[in-house]
């Protein structure tokens, strides 16, 4: 028997961090598609979110890997087909070619019970909307509005809304954003999607479960089952049996990782690198920190998102962002965009405890100040204001002069 491989927190923490993109530099110049697909190749998916009170989720975890880059490169990759969005962690932006691995999902019930009910009790109207989106063409929900009959009015505008998220689980039809509001766009899938992505042979529920076994697993880095179940929303009774197959097969290894109470696994070639050299500000949904289990084991990071928490009761802000510097998560801000006023909002500052002594809480301000002039310049807004909240507040007023 081979015996399990022994990872201590630091080199799992470094080989996550490098499955997921950090152990490269940031393009100098140009960013294009191509920096895209790589970024894709490395995370998979991208969670999409529509809170913009920085800018939309999704765009965070490009800046995070690329730097500053045309913002229009996810809208123009969804309108080339390269990537289309479905339910995969959360609703998320997958690569076309995943199409394939996700058919056996569209065949299985919607998760909520108001879109199944539509499905079976109004077959006619969702009949009906699917044949105003082929006649009429990509529309929102909001668009399809309720229409008049001699007999009255046929449907109202919920059951039109869980009949267009009926078809778009069952992958009868696509969606892309509008620009303009983020309103999803429903149109027939050959209307979005290549035909080399329809027209790929569909893989069974058994095969493509293994499949995004393996590529969670991948993107992970090293994880355990929860964190591999995480990762593309698979149930845990559901992935074990897969997994426990790969690892006798030899595509996936067990491994230990000092101070984790669950084994976990990695690819054969699991790359570890000597150091990791990252500077980021983290999405609260990159795949980094998405699964807040993880970030207490790889990070010893305690992180909530406190959107939806009254106001008085936020310990951190309202959008706070982990801020990554080398292999470690050293601080967090909340920040917002002031449009009006074209001026980045560092609402708070904090400094994790770990890190809360003197030098490297001028290091990591001066970092994190950097960061957020790029950041700050991306977004098109001239001034950076920081409020005196948090830990680190002083220290980031000073860097930032």
């Amino acid at each position: 028997m081979t015996a399990t491989r022994r990872l201590s927190i630091s080199q799992a923490r470094r080989a996550a961090l490098a499955a997921q993109g950090f152990h490269r530099d940031r393009p100098v110049g140009r960013v294009d598609r191509r920096h895209l697909r790589r970024a894709f190749d490395d995370m998979g998916i991208i969670q999409i979110d529509s809170v913009n009170v920085l800018v939309r989720s999704q765009e965070l975890p490009i800046f995070a890997r690329l730097g500053p880059h045309d913002r229009s490169l996810i809208p123009a990759a969804t309108g080339r087909g390269e990537i289309f969005e479905y339910w995969v962690h959360e609703a998320s932006h997958v690569p076309a070619s995943q199409h394939r691995l996700l058919r056996w999902r569209m065949s299985q019930p919607h998760a909520w019970k108001g879109v199944n009910r539509i499905g079976s009790e109004r077959p006619d109207l969702v009949t009906r909307v699917l044949s105003i989106i082929g006649s009429d063409g990509a529309m929102t929900a909001g668009e399809l509005s309720p229409r008049k009959t001699p007999k009255g009015e046929w449907w109202d505008w919920d059951s039109a809304k869980a009949a267009l998220e009926f078809l778009f689980w069952k992958g009868e039809v696509a969606a892309t954003r509008r620009t303009s509001d983020f309103a999803r766009l429903y149109d027939l899938p050959e209307r979005v999607l290549p035909a080399s992505a329809l027209e790929a042979p569909a893989a069974d529920e058994d095969d493509a479960r293994r499949e995004l076994v393996v590529q969670a697993v991948r993107h992970l880095g090293v994880g355990t089952l929860h964190d591999i179940a995480d990762y593309h929303r698979q149930r845990l009774t559901d992935i074990r049996p897969h997994v426990a197959s790969l690892v006798r097969s030899g595509d996936v290894v067990e491994v230990s990782v000092d101070g984790w109470s669950q084994s976990a696994y990695a690819l054969p070639n699991l790359y570890i690198p000597q150091t990791v050299d990252a500077r980021a500000l983290l999405s609260p949904f990159d795949p980094v920190v998405w699964f807040r289990d993880r970030d207490e084991r790889l990070f010893d990071l305690h992180y909530r998102i406190e959107i939806y928490t009254p106001a008085a009761k936020r310990r951190y802000g309202y959008y706070v962002l982990p801020f990554l510097l080398g292999d470690r998560i050293v601080g967090r801000f909340d920040l917002k965009a002031d449009r009006a006023r074209q001026t980045l909002l560092v609402q708070a500052s904090w400094v994790e405890a770990a890190y809360d002594i003197p030098m490297r809480r001028q290091e990591i301000a001066r970092a994190a100040t950097e960061e957020l002039q790029m950041m700050a310049e991306w977004l098109g807004l001239g001034e950076i204001e920081v409020v005196a909240r948090g830990s680190l507040a002083a220290e980031m007023r000073a860097a930032s002069g």
